[in-house]
């Protein structure tokens, strides 16, 4: 229902409704570039503060400006963090998006509108709330050129006032965000308490929605799963990075370096111990990582799938001539340049298998925050120990996005080089054969340019060749290397981050998702459980190779579903080339 009129002194009547606390789904429109991002973080924050769940999804354009953009805050007393389709709070901000806006909300949805929206709004089931706006923003922002970046604030502040948000916390937020900036802090202050003594004095609508304290976010932290990345891959000991700008990896790489001019210097010369190079293109960024590697740095670069395409032969090399190398994938919507600021799983068959020829490559695949900080330390551990790319799977949702976590432990793991002969130990032998295994692990032994040794140095091959790194067409040296690069990869199934299982005494299914489809998951069994009656166990996917427990899950359900952001059951094909008379029963949610 349509309360009030349009005017600056909308008068609201007094609505009797239920009120759900601490159960709420707020969808902000507004049109891209103008500046709204400060205002979302600054009510995600102020809601987090409260102690209450909460997660923030960032729906933009990919244009740099003018296109409408959305960002959905769902703050859920039970912890569940999955996008929810059902809005209970829409701002209008953005004339070009009002009408499909109100077009998809329930009825008795909130709607909070500029008043010269108004006459957009078609419905009378809903309930809304006209606010002057542009008016208001006069009287708190005298400099024009900016007034529409503070225009934002102003829903912040009858936001804040409708869900009862603490204005301590508003305000510790707005510190925050605005951290160095006082000036900035105190016109967005200024205008967020204009809207909210607005909302007091003309809003006499109770709202069907509250904020109210709680303590479901105590020893938790809102971080975006790029930054998390970037720490792990100054814990890891990552030394070179090589990297072309790319949505949605970019923030990672750009986090990174923030972090490497803040923690790695040495403390005697202050001289920088990393390096950092923006290539001119993903080819020439790879080439630069597998070099380092070659050379015994701990190199990665950052990308997503268009980048990994251009990567591809580089990505044979690196596993061939078996140089420890690192790439971080921040999966988008595709093929071609496709969706560049949407979310997806479809480049899992592409890192799996890229190159060409009979090429496999190891995949981390994170469904956290935590995950993504943990695995990207570990990644470059099992690069060296494996003497191969490693994959770190990410997606634009959980890089981009916030998302509330415990905090991060330290990674305490000492860095692990593998299987690396120092003069000493070259000392000790007859003979040194770069490709030959000696342990019946298929991973050999290497060392690294300039060991002080003259049995040290080698040939690189990305071609056919012998154990001792020579130039080979021979039959019996190519099969012999093919069949222990596979028992290489057979080795590194058993030591990746095991599945995670969650099971009980009589489960009617089993379902199996991987990465950040693993918060719908989650919310999903207990939907089924309380509305259905229906007990499902549920193992989640961590790395590839796929390791046994997940096909031990499979033979112990008639009925398993795997969940896939893609559109080809990517990770159903792979599975189903390993096991094909097991996959029988496993159908795809898609």
């Amino acid at each position: 229902m349509s309360c009030g009129s349009t005017g600056t002194s909308t008068v609201m009547n007094s609505q009797e409704c239920n009120v759900s606390v601490n159960d709420v789904v707020l969808s902000i429109a507004t049109a891209n570039g103008t500046g709204s991002q400060s205002a979302n973080l600054i009510l995600t924050r102020s809601i987090f503060q409260m102690g209450v769940p909460v997660s923030a999804k960032n729906l933009f354009p990919s244009n740099i400006q003018g296109l409408p953009t959305w960002f959905s805050i769902r703050a859920n007393r039970n912890g569940y963090t999955a996008r929810r389709p059902d809005v209970d709070i829409m701002v209008c901000m953005n004339s070009r998006s009002v009408e499909e806006d109100l077009r998809g909300l329930n009825p008795g949805a909130v709607v909070l509108i500029r008043d010269d929206l108004m006459g957009h709004v078609a419905r009378d089931d809903l309930k809304v709330i006209p606010a002057p706006f542009s008016s208001m923003v006069k009287e708190v922002c005298p400099l024009a050129k900016i007034r529409k970046l503070v225009m934002n604030m102003l829903y912040v502040g009858v936001l804040a006032y409708f869900l009862k948000l603490d204005l301590d916390e508003v305000n510790r937020a707005i510190d925050r965000q605005f951290s160095g900036k006082k000036s900035a802090a105190d016109l967005n202050r200024s205008a967020m308490k204009a809207a909210w003594k607005w909302a007091n004095e003309n809003v006499d609508l109770q709202c069907p929605h509250r904020i109210e304290r709680m303590d479901g976010t105590d020893d938790k932290i809102l971080i975006e799963g790029n930054q998390a990345a970037a720490l792990g891959a100054v814990w890891g000991g990552m030394t070179l990075m090589a990297w072309y700008p790319i949505t949605p990896s970019s923030s990672l790489a750009e986090a990174a370096i923030d972090y490497l001019k803040t923690y790695r210097h040495d403390p005697k010369t202050g001289k920088a111990t990393y390096a950092v190079v923006q290539a001119e293109d993903e080819l020439a960024a790879f080439s630069m990582v597998v070099g380092g590697g070659w050379a015994g740095a701990r190199s990665m670069t950052t990308t997503a799938g268009p980048g990994i395409s251009l990567m591809a032969e580089l990505a044979g090399l690196s596993y061939f001539a078996e140089i420890p190398t690192v790439i971080v994938d921040v999966q988008r919507m595709g093929p071609s340049t496709g969706l560049p600021t949407r979310t997806c799983q479809g480049d899992i068959l592409k890192a799996y298998y890229l190159s060409h020829g009979d090429c496999r490559h190891i995949c981390l695949i994170p469904g956290n925050a935590r995950e993504c900080f943990e695995m990207m330390a570990e990644s470059f551990n099992l690069a060296e120990r494996f003497q191969t790319l490693v994959f770190m799977l990410s997606d634009l949702d959980l890089g981009m996005n916030l998302w509330m976590s415990p905090r991060f432990d330290p990674v305490k793991k000492p860095i692990d080089r593998g299987k690396v002969l120092s003069a000493s130990d070259l000392e000790k032998l007859d003979v040194f054969n770069r490709y030959e295994d000696i342990d019946g692990d298929g991973i050999p032994y290497r060392t690294l340019p300039g060991t002080p040794h003259p049995s040290a140095a080698y040939f690189t091959r990305g071609t056919g060749h012998s154990t001792a790194a020579m130039y080979s067409e021979n039959p019996e040296d190519w099969k012999a290397n093919m069949d222990r690069l596979n028992c290489k990869f057979e080795t590194a199934r058993k030591e990746l981050p095991e599945p995670i299982c969650l099971t009980h005494e009589n489960p009617h299914i089993g379902i199996i998702a991987y990465g950040s489809s693993d918060p719908a998951v989650i919310e999903a069994l207990d939907v089924l459980n309380q509305q259905y009656d229906i007990t499902a166990d549920y193992m989640r996917v961590r790395a590839l190779p796929v390791h046994q427990h997940v096909y031990e899950f499979i033979r112990k359900h008639e009925r398993v579903f795997l969940v896939e952001q893609n559109r080809d059951s990517q990770l159903h094909s792979i599975m189903s080339s390993e096991e094909p008379n097991l996959m029988t029963n496993v159908y795809a949610i898609l």
